[in-house]
């Protein structure tokens, strides 16, 4: 093969912009085109630090490369060649040489007309398996290709390990607003960024919004990672989900931050690993017969203090315990004993970090540029653009992500009501109304929308559920029907009530009695999942032990009391981490859950009444399958608020019949008439009072028969034993 270098081709002014990382289409530049100054191919490279380049060509011929300027620009003229062919190059540092290897600018575009089409239009379902960085083989060469949207940059190059941080060596093409290039030889656990020359001229690096693996803290590389090895082991899982109705099935959620479940004080008070975890965590869940664990955001995140609530790295799992398929690991063990996994998403903000992904390109990309719209003045944050096509298509495809890379079962989507007003948290003069002059913000509500949608329909028995406290209608019903589309709201309503209910004296309770009963007025609103989450255990607040009055006793029997009503009454439920020992002090990010405590009977108690209520509501029909329909409730007695007792009773769709007793004072009733549904024997199925939890031990000596005697406007009673801030479940066993 011939060449001819005694004098170059290039365009000196070309040269100079490849040089200085300003050409504006380095792919039509570099690399083997035709010779513009006459016949055959020019060949030309750039890779500063070099002492020389040599191509060789598939068919073994050698050309070595003329360096044209001293900053490592070089060029061959092939004048023998008219067309392309395939090559490789080495390049000779100073004490070693790298090579031979194929030339990033000798490949064509990564992303297709169609892929680029979806985007555009919202649509594109599976964005991450195109989007971000690739192990993988391209055009039969392996590799790594990157893909990275931002439309208003002047130049985008990717850098990292592999180029030395030099954003000169590997600019990228744009291509329709999506910049892409394909790096040969570059393979698994390689740190990147994309060095950005944004819209106003200024120079910043960014990390990949698709990133599968990020670092933590600030070191914020990504990290290339291939998602093709894992081997998952939960098909048994996965076939059962798709089959299972979780609204008329028990569904009991243990709420878990995993940076403080557990941690290992010996050694420096570190993290437990996803490993270490799929081990601890899963053995404990199990035992104490949760459904399912919710992880509070597991994206990767910068500020530990934020608890993975301002995301940077929405496609990452922290690596703060362990890489992406140690995660897969985690859930795959879970799946395998028969245990849920949910996420916590947050698709409402994200923080301004500058690796992140605000001003992306140089430009409010993802989020809005007006702060009326943009920012959240209160978390310090920024509001995606909900009306911006590819930014749905980013937060959708990133749902998706989870929910099937991940094979995540459910999304809790994390601050919606922000998301659906324009008002949120501020005061007049603070907001742009919608084009019909309302608060709601209806790109936004649209979003949720597709967003369940898409998510439930390529993701069978799947659920969403929205942290969602105002009045907005329709939240947890069909989008068919006028609704969100969620598969569950978080009762906020019941929360608040229930908590400043049990926070008053017994004494005093008797004046709130509505607030213990008010909540079934609504109770068939919504899709409704009671919660007992982090947020009422943090700034201040207290634990849940600290809200109950009384002393030491009667904290832990109210505590036992009110847990007990809580699996009692409609809804799904939820407890955070260290609720279920009674934890004393509110909780900390940085410290454990105090384990320890479970040395003392009354903190053991609590989790005994715990445990068992699980196992209880997961066997009784009656107190899970109609959760959310009005054949599955009935009162008793919710007007007796002189003695502060409320009861009810729970019904299955096969009539099964469970009567709950909720005492909220501390004296003790012998032979309280009882009015009962049908006549037979009431067992004694929990009492919160038994001295298993560290109670009185008052009770109905495991149950009573009926009689004739009418209570409660009913034909048939019972007279119980009603303990002291004690509830008590009776099942009708029918003789």
């Amino acid at each position: 093969m011939s060449s001819e270098t005694s004098t170059y081709t290039s365009d000196p002014n070309e040269i100079a912009q490849i040089l200085s990382a300003s050409h504006a289409d380095p792919f039509g530049f570099l690399g083997l085109h035709e010779n513009p100054a006459g016949e055959g191919m020019v060949l030309r490279v750039f890779r500063p630090e070099t002492q020389g380049v040599l191509m060789t060509s598939d068919q073994g011929d050698e050309v070595e490369l003329t360096k044209i300027d001293p900053a490592g620009f070089y060029e061959a003229v092939l004048s023998d060649k008219e067309e392309r062919f395939a090559y490789r190059l080495t390049f000779q540092f100073s004490e070693s040489a790298y090579g031979p290897i194929e030339d990033p600018y000798s490949f064509g575009a990564i992303m297709g007309e169609q892929d680029l089409h979806y985007f555009g239009e919202g649509t594109h379902r599976h964005l991450w398996k195109t989007m971000g960085a690739h192990v993988r083989e391209f055009g039969g060469v392996a590799g790594v290709t990157f893909a990275v949207w931002a439309p208003n940059a002047h130049r985008v190059s990717v850098v990292g390990d592999f180029n030395v941080w030099d954003g000169r060596v590997h600019p990228m093409r744009n291509n329709n607003g999506v910049w892409e290039i394909f790096l040969p030889g570059v393979g698994a656990n390689e740190h990147y960024k994309f060095e950005i020359i944004g819209s106003e001229g200024n120079l910043f690096n960014k990390s990949d919004p698709f990133a599968f693996f990020s670092q933590h803290g600030t070191q914020t590389a990504s990290i290339t990672f291939d998602l093709k090895q894992y081997e998952w082991d939960d098909s048994d899982w996965m076939q059962k989900r798709a089959e299972a109705d979780p609204y008329h099935g028990p569904l009991s959620v243990y709420e878990v931050h995993l940076g403080s479940w557990k941690r290992r004080f010996e050694e420096e008070n570190r993290f437990l690993t996803y490993k270490e975890l799929a081990d601890e965590l899963v053995d404990y869940v199990s035992d104490m017969g949760y459904t399912h664990i919710e992880l509070m955001p597991v994206a990767e995140f910068p500020f530990d203090g934020s608890w993975g609530y301002q995301i940077c790295g929405y496609f990452a799992p922290t690596s703060r315990f362990g890489n992406p398929d140690e995660f897969r690991e985690f859930v795959d063990r879970c799946h395998q004993r028969g245990i849920g996994v949910l996420v916590d998403w947050v698709p409402a903000h994200f923080p301004k970090d500058a690796h992140g992904l605000a001003k992306f390109d140089g430009t409010a990309l993802y989020e809005h540029a007006d702060p009326r719209q943009g920012e959240h003045a209160d978390w310090g944050t920024l509001i995606f653009n909900f009306g911006r096509n590819e930014v749905r298509n980013f937060l959708i495809s990133n749902a998706m992500y989870w929910l099937q890379e991940f094979h995540i079962d459910g999304l809790r989507v994390d601050a919606v009501a922000s998301m659906l007003y324009l008002d949120y948290s501020r005061e007049d003069g603070e907001w742009i109304p919608n084009q019909f002059g309302g608060r709601e913000n209806i790109e936004a509500i649209d979003f949720l929308k597709q967003m369940n949608q898409i998510c439930y329909e390529e993701n069978p028995g799947i659920m969403t559920i929205a942290e969602e406290s105002t009045a907005f209608p329709g939240v947890s019903r069909p989008v068919d029907t006028g609704g969100l589309g969620f598969g569950f709201k978080w009762n906020m309503g019941w929360m608040n009530d229930s908590l400043t209910y049990m926070s008053h004296e017994p004494i005093h309770r008797k004046y709130h009695h509505g607030m213990a009963t008010f909540s079934m007025i609504y109770a068939y609103h919504e899709n409704y999942m009671l919660v007992l989450s982090h947020d009422e255990v943090v700034h201040g607040k207290g634990s849940m032990v600290q809200k109950m009055p009384g002393d030491r006793w009667q904290q832990m029997a109210n505590l036992r009391m009110f847990y007990a009503w809580m699996f009692a009454h409609p809804g799904k439920k939820l407890l955070f981490q260290g609720l279920d020992i009674g934890q004393s002090e509110e909780w900390n990010h940085s410290q454990s859950v105090p384990w320890h405590l479970l040395d003392y009977g009354e903190h053991e108690g609590i989790q005994k009444v715990v445990r068992d209520l699980n196992h209880l509501y997961a066997a009784e029909p009656a107190l899970h399958e109609l959760d959310h329909e009005p054949g599955g409730f009935e009162w008793i007695d919710h007007n007796d608020a002189k003695h502060s007792i409320f009861s009810f009773i729970r019904r299955s769709r096969h009539g099964e019949t469970i009567v709950a007793v909720v005492n909220a004072t501390p004296v003790s009733r012998e032979g309280y008439r009882l009015g009962v549904p049908e006549p037979g024997f009431y067992e004694e199925i929990l009492n919160s009072d038994s001295e298993l939890y560290g109670g009185s031990n008052m009770g109905s000596s495991g149950g009573i028969p009926t009689s004739d005697q009418e209570a409660h406007g009913r034909g048939h009673s019972i007279g119980i034993n009603l303990p002291p801030l004690a509830t008590v479940l009776f099942k009708l066993r029918v003789v």
